[in-house]
């Protein structure tokens, strides 16, 4: 396991994420990683979509939601109907290893 991986795991506990980092580095791998296991590419999902998928792994999904947009790792329509994973993932952290209670987008 590299030490990012290692970064990633740390911050879940029983499949359940512990807290959002702070530090702007850490969060944006943990936003890569979520945005790699839970959302397809070029699959649109609506706004309770993504606050399922997110509460997968923490209930506070509409502040993770926030920083996946603002990230840039998720689009979103003007009218804020529907959602996309967007671009290309960091490849260190979309090839981690899954997350226990998470799995990758088929």
């Amino acid at each position: 396991m590299s030490q990012k991986e290692r970064h990633v795991a740390d911050l879940f506990s029983g499949g359940r994420l512990i807290a959002v980092p702070r530090k702007a580095a850490r969060r944006a791998q943990l936003l890569a990683h979520l945005t790699e296991t839970l959302f397809e590419e070029g699959r649109t999902y609506t706004e309770p979509e993504v606050n399922d998928a997110l509460r997968t792994v923490h209930e506070d999904c509409s502040a993770l939601r926030r920083h996946l947009i603002t990230s840039g790792l998720l689009t979103r329509t003007r009218d804020g109907g529907s959602y996309r994973r967007a671009g290309v993932v960091d490849s260190a952290v979309a090839g981690a290893s899954a997350i226990p209670g998470t799995s990758p987008a088929a």
